[in-house]
C-alpha cells in the first residue's frame, strides 16, 4: 500500500490534529467552568489561543507526540503526559507573571485533563485504524550480519504492520531494482559510499520511495560542511569536529546556569536516594566513583550514587553491568531505573568536568577496546562528556555501541543551546520508561552502564 503523504506532511497533520485538540480542551473547560460563553470569556480566550498554541506546539514537537512510527500505545502514553503537563505548567507560569495573559487557573488545569484524555483517545484510534490497514512493503538492504537486527529493530519501530523483505549490497543490482518498484519504503543498513549505493539510492528517488539511510560513521564525520568552490570546482570544507571556542564558551555558561538552577529541585530526589542506600545499607557506602575519561582523554572521578555491592568488580575486572545483574542491589535498581544514582554528577558539571549534555563516560578498558573495533570511536572525546546525551533519549543502555556512537557523533556535529535544551526535556521520558534502563543482555558487547 503506497504512502499517502511523506513524513514531514504526516508529522505536520499530526502537529495540527493535536493543536485542535487542544484547543477542544479548553473550549470545553471554559464551558464546564463558566456553563456559558460569555463575550467577556470568549475574548479573552481569543486574546490567549495564540499562545497557548505556540508553546503547545513547542512542547508537542519536542516530546514527539506522534503515533505515525511507534507501535506500542504505552510508548506514547508517557509523551502525552509529559507534553500536556509541560504545556500546563507553562501556560500558568505565564498566565501568572504576564496578567495580560489572564487565563484562569482552573481553566488550565480542566483544559489538561481534557487534553490527556481527548490525546489518548485519538492516538487509540489512530493505531487501532494503522493495525487494520494493509501492511507497508519494506525492502531492506544490508549486510548479512546487519539482517536480524535491522529487522527487529523495524517491526519494534513502525505503528503499522509491516512486510520485510530483503536484499543484500551483493545483490545484482536489477534484481534490487525490481524490488523497489514492488515497496513502499526502501532502507539502507550501513555500508561505506559506493557506487552500487548510489544507484540503489538514485532508483528509490525515481521511483518515488521513501528512503531511510543508516549513515556510516564517515557520512556523519561529512555533515555540516561548507561549499568552497575552487574556481568552478566544487569542494566541501569539512569543520574541524568537535565545537569551536564561541560555542565550548556558550555551553559551560549554559552549564552553569542550568546546574545551579535545577540544584533545589533535584536535592529532594538526591536525599531521598541518600535515604534508601542507608536503609538498605546503614553501614554502606553512598557515594561511589571512578576514574573514566573526558574531553581530549583527560581522566576524572565520576561521582554517583553507589548501585551496586561493595567492592563489585573485585573478583571481576572491569565489567559492564548486565541484564537482572547479581551486582546491583534492590535500591540499586530503582536508582538506575529513574536515573537518580546519576545526581551526583551535577558536581562534576559545576567543577568542569563534565556538562549537562554530551556523549556518556566511559572508562579506558572499555574506551581500548571500542577504538579497536571502531576508529571513530574517538571522535566523541572531542566534547565534554554528560549526564544525559543524545544516545541515551535515543536509544537504551542495551542499544549497541555503533549505534550509540552515531548518535554522538550526530549531537556533536549538530550542537546548539537548543539542541541541549530539547534532549533536557525528553530526558524526562527517559527517566519514566523502564526498557531504558534494562541492562545489556549477557551476550551482548555493547556499551552499557557500568558501576
Amino acid at each position: 500500500m503506497g504512502n499517502l503523504l511523506d513524513e514531514k506532511s504526516r508529522r505536520l497533520l499530526f502537529i495540527l490534529t493535536d493543536l485542535l485538540i487542544i484547543t477542544i480542551s479548553y473550549l470545553l473547560a471554559f464551558y464546564v467552568r463558566y456553563e456559558t460563553y460569555d463575550a467577556k470569556n470568549w475574548d479573552s480566550f481569543l486574546v490567549v489561543l495564540p499562545w497557548v498554541l505556540l508553546i503547545s506546539t513547542f512542547f508537542l514537537s519536542v516530546y514527539e507526540v506522534n503515533p505515525s512510527r511507534r507501535k506500542r500505545f504505552f510508548d506514547y502514553m508517557g509523551s502525552i503526559l509529559v507534553s500536556t503537563f509541560s504545556i500546563t505548567v507553562a501556560t500558568m507560569a505565564i498566565s501568572f507573571f504576564f496578567r495580560a495573559f489572564g487565563l484562569p487557573r482552573s481553566v488550565i488545569l480542566l483544559s489538561f485533563v481534557f487534553s490527556v484524555v481527548l490525546l489518548m483517545i485519538w492516538k487509540v484510534i489512530f493505531i487501532s485504524f494503522k493495525k487494520a490497514t494493509n501492511p507497508e512493503d519494506i525492502l531492506l538492504i544490508c549486510k548479512p550480519q546487519d539482517k536480524l537486527r535491522l529487522t527487529y529493530q523495524i517491526k519494534d519501530t513502525f505503528a503499522s504492520k509491516v512486510n520485510i523483505k530483503y536484499a543484500e549490497y551483493h545483490t545484482p543490482l536489477e534484481d534490487t531494482f525490481r524490488a523497489i518498484k514492488k515497496s513502499d519504503s526502501v532502507i539502507l543498513g550501513p555500508k561505506d559510499t559506493d557506487e552500487k549505493k548510489s544507484s540503489i539510492i538514485y532508483h528509490a528517488f525515481k521511483n518515488k520511495k521513501n528512503l531511510y539511510l543508516v549513515p556510516s560513521f564517515y557520512d556523519l564525520l561529512l555533515s555540516k560542511s561548507d561549499i568552497t568552490p575552487f574556481e568552478d570546482t566544487m569542494a566541501l570544507s569539512v569543520k574541524k569536529f568537535g565545537l569551536t571556542v564561541d560555542q565550548q564558551i556558550l555551553k559551560r555558561a549554559f552549564d552553569l546556569v542550568v546546574s545551579i538552577l535545577v540544584l533545589p529541585f533535584i536535592l529532594p530526589f538526591f536525599l531521598l536516594g541518600v535515604l534508601l542506600i542507608k536503609i538498605q545499607e546503614p553501614r554502606g557506602s553512598i557515594f561511589y566513583s571512578q576514574a573514566r575519561l573526558g574531553k581530549d582523554n583527560k581522566e576524572f572521578q565520576i561521582l554517583k550514587l553507589r548501585t551496586m555491592i561493595e567492592n563489585a568488580e573485585g573478583s571481576t575486572g572491569p565489567m559492564l553491568a548486565t541484564d537482572k545483574d547479581p551486582r546491583i542491589t534492590k535500591v540499586g535498581n530503582f536508582l538506575r531505573a529513574t536515573r537518580i544514582d546519576e545526581l551526583p554528577q551535577i558536581f562534576n558539571v559545576l567543577k568542569g568536568d563534565m556538562s549537562i549534555v554530551g556523549p556518556r563516560p566511559e572508562r579506558s578498558f572499555f574506551i581500548e577496546q571500542f577504538k579497536k573495533d571502531i576508529s571513530s570511536y574517538q571522535y566523541r572525546n572531542t566534547v565534554k562528556p554528560g549526564i544525559t546525551g543524545y544516545a541515551q533519549i535515543m536509544g537504551k543502555y542495551t542499544t549497541s555501541v555503533e549505534d550509540k556512537l552515531r548518535f554522538d557523533l550526530h549531537y556533536i556535529r549538530n550542537f546548539s543551546v537548543m539542541f541541549d535544551i530539547i534532549i533536557i526535556l525528553r530526558t524526562v521520558l527517559v527517566m519514566v520508561d523502564k526498557t531504558k534502563s534494562e541492562g545489556v543482555k549477557e551476550s551482548q558487547t555493547a556499551n552499557q552502564k557500568t558501576s
